[in-house]
């Protein structure tokens, strides 16, 4: 008999009379308020959210992402001992899409105020603004002379003049927050789409410092550059925070986004970026932007998100093998 067949609800229901280890994240993950941190792991909060992307005449059903994240996330198995707490959900029910967006902040700020981690499930881009409140506040009065670097991997800028804030807005928002709050607005943008920017948006990231890597750049170039060049802007700055929004993967690897790209950046390209950017020890919360359950096929884009945000709270390499 297995060690976990008196254990009720351990693995999935094909993993009954297994000899070894048969834990998946969902046998793991433990309520952020079950026991205190240990000022250590990552923890999940959900952003359910899909206002801005109404706002931003965007197809509307991101909402639902973190839910579905969750599922496929827990079915995944682990391989060694971790730490992960779930901080719930903050909702965008009411239309009051900034009032949201400050309780992600607060409850952001809080995870990273315990020494946690957060790995953010989103629920459309505007996810950004709150994210970053989030680590703003928690850097309080260092946050001037702290070197906070925004990598974006997305095939927008999100730097929209909109009146009022949505999914294209965030990182026009973040860079006004950084000049009220005396900090550098540092911001690279990977997977930039020449055919999904205007003129206008391209012209307002060069007026703004923004750096970016054309999805045609990265295609071209071999991974190991990439890495390095990846490797050496980290060296400069202090904290990251990263964002993936899934609309920077090809349709083929991501069709349920709001924008499904007509070709993208590899999954691969997005992982090293991932493994790059944890390896630097320098991420301070991370999160995953557009998924939207209604738009899925097979579950596809559910998958590719479990997968990014295991890699986010675990790291990769959970079972090392020899070199081939």
């Amino acid at each position: 008999m297995s060690v976990q067949d008196d254990i009720p609800h351990v693995g999935l229901p094909g993993d009954r009379g297994e000899d070894g280890s048969v834990f998946r994240v969902k046998d793991v993950v433990r309520p952020l308020d079950s026991e205190a941190s240990a000022g250590a792991g990552a923890a999940l909060l959900g952003f359910a959210s899909d206002e801005g992307v109404r706002r931003n005449f965007g197809r509307v059903g991101a909402a639902r992402g973190p839910e579905v994240i969750r599922s496929f996330l827990g079915r995944l198995p682990v391989h060694r001992p971790v730490v992960l707490y779930d901080a719930g959900d903050v909702a965008c029910r009411d239309g009051n899409l900034t009032a949201a967006q400050e309780r992600l902040a607060g409850k952001a700020s809080a995870l990273l105020d315990q020494g946690l981690r957060p790995v953010i499930l989103g629920g459309g881009h505007e996810i950004a603004f709150g994210s970053f409140l989030g680590l703003a506040d928690h850097l309080g009065e260092r946050f001037a002379a702290t070197r906070v670097l925004v990598i974006n991997l997305d095939a927008h800028f999100d730097l929209r003049q909109a009146s009022a804030p949505n999914s294209g807005t965030p990182f026009r928002q973040i860079a006004e927050l950084c000049e009220a709050r005396g900090g550098a607005f540092n911001y690279l943008c990977i997977g930039i789409s020449e055919l999904s920017n205007t003129t206008a948006l391209f012209e307002r990231a060069d007026r703004l410092g923004v750096e970016y890597w054309l999805d045609e750049q990265i295609r071209k170039t071999d991974p190991a550059t990439l890495r390095r060049a990846l490797a050496n802007r980290l060296e400069a700055v202090d904290r990251v925070y990263l964002t993936i929004d899934l609309d920077t993967l090809p349709a083929s690897v991501a069709p349920g986004v709001s924008a499904p790209a007509a070709c993208g950046i590899s999954l691969e390209a997005v992982e090293d970026v991932i493994d790059e950017v944890l390896a630097s020890g320098k991420l301070a919360l991370a999160d995953i932007a557009e998924f939207n359950p209604d738009l899925d096929r097979d579950d596809h884009t559910a998958r590719v998100a479990a997968r990014l945000a295991y890699r986010l709270a675990f790291g990769s390499g959970q079972r090392l093998s020899a070199p081939l």
